[in-house]
C-alpha cells in the first residue's frame, strides 16, 4: 500500500511497525480463529478446490498467497513440475485492480521466472470488477443475506492512499463502478446505500468517506441499523471479520445505532467458486489458450 522509496519505507517497517503491529495482529487474529486456522487461509483454500471441482480435471488450480503460505513462488514451482502444462493462467483475487495488490502480484510472478531457463506462456487477469460472473454471485448473496429491517447499506471497500489514485490507479473508480452496478441490481435508491473506505494507515490522507467516520455520523442522520458488505474481499479476514464486524459494529452502537449487520464474503459460497470458474474459461476462450492448464 506504501509507494515510497525502499530506503526510506524500510527501516521504517522493519524497525518500527512490524515489532508494533505484529503483536497487535496476533491478538485480534485469535478472536476471529477457525479450528482449521486463519479464515483467510481456511476460506481461500476452500475456494479454490471448489474452482478445481467447477473447472475439471483438464485444468490444475494451484492458491497462492502473496504474502503468506503457500507462496506464489512454491505455487509456480509446482505448476512447473508438471511436464503437462504449457500456460499459466494468474488470477489475483482482487476485484478491483489496484499496484499495490494486483500489480504486486505480478511483480512476484516477474521475480520468480527471472531466475528460470524456460518461461511458459503467461496470461494475467489484472480485475474482474465488472464481470456479470462476479457481480451476479455477489448480488445473489446480499439479497439472501440482508436483513428486511435494515435502513441503510455500506460498501466498505479496502482503502489506498490517494497519492495512489493520483498517480493513475483506477482503483477507486472501478470499486464505485462495482457498487453501483450492485445498488442497480438491488433496486436501491442512491439515497439507500453509500461507498466508504476502510483499514487506512498513518497520517497520510487515503480514500474518503473513511468507513468508521461515516458509521459514527449515520445514527446523527435517523439512520440506526445499518448493514455492511465488502464487495473487494474475496473472502473473509482480519480486515472483515475483527475490523467490519467488530470494532466498526462498536463505533456504530456506541454512536447511537440500534442494529448493525455484517454480510459475509462470497469465501466458499457455491456462486463464487462458480462464477470466477466461468471468468477462467472465458479468458482461456478468448485468448486461445491451451485447455490443458
Amino acid at each position: 500500500m506504501v509507494e515510497l522509496p525502499a530506503w526510506l519505507w524500510q527501516p521504517l517497517l522493519k524497525m518500527l511497525i512490524l515489532p508494533i503491529r505484529s503483536r497487535q495482529s496476533a491478538k485480534l487474529y485469535q478472536s476471529i480463529w477457525l479450528e482449521e486456522g486463519s479464515p483467510l487461509a481456511v476460506y481461500s483454500q476452500r475456494l479454490a478446490q471448489n474452482i478445481q471441482q467447477n473447472l475439471g480435471v483438464r485444468f490444475k488450480v494451484c492458491l497462492a498467497m502473496r504474502y503468506g503460505s503457500p507462496s506464489i513462488a512454491s505455487a509456480l514451482q509446482t505448476l512447473q513440475a508438471d511436464a503437462n502444462i504449457r500456460s499459466i493462467m494468474v488470477l489475483p483475487l482482487y476485484p478491483q485492480y489496484a499496484a499495490a495488490t494486483t500489480a504486486s502480484c505480478f511483480d512476484a510472478i516477474a521475480d520468480f521466472f527471472k531466475q528460470q531457463r524456460v518461461i511458459p506462456t503467461l496470461h494475467f487477469i489484472n480485475a474482474y470488477f465488472a464481470h456479470p460472473a462476479y457481480l451476479n454471485a455477489l448480488a445473489a448473496h446480499l439479497q439472501q443475506e440482508m436483513k428486511p429491517d435494515h435502513d441503510y447499506l455500506l460498501f466498505s471497500f479496502h482503502g489506498l492512499p490517494q497519492r495512489s489514485v493520483d498517480l493513475g490507479d483506477p482503483y477507486e473508480k472501478q470499486c464505485f463502478a462495482t457498487a453501483h452496478q450492485l445498488a442497480q441490481t438491488l433496486s436501491l435508491a442512491t439515497h439507500q446505500y453509500q461507498v466508504v473506505f476502510q483499514s487506512r494507515f498513518g497520517r497520510t490522507q487515503w480514500l474518503q468517506p473513511y468507513c468508521e467516520a461515516v458509521l459514527a455520523e449515520l445514527p446523527k442522520r435517523g439512520i440506526r441499523r445499518v448493514t455492511v458488505t465488502c464487495p473487494g474481499f474475496a473472502v473473509d479476514c482480519l480486515e472483515t471479520l475483527e475490523e467490519i464486524a467488530k470494532r466498526y459494529r462498536e463505533i456504530f452502537l456506541q454512536a447511537g445505532g440500534e442494529a448493525f449487520y455484517y454480510i459475509p464474503a462470497l469465501n466458499d459460497d457455491p456462486r463464487h467458486s462458480a462464477g470466477l470458474a466461468t471468468l477462467i474459461r472465458e479468458s482461456v476462450n478468448a485468448q486461445n489458450l491451451e485447455s490443458n492448464q
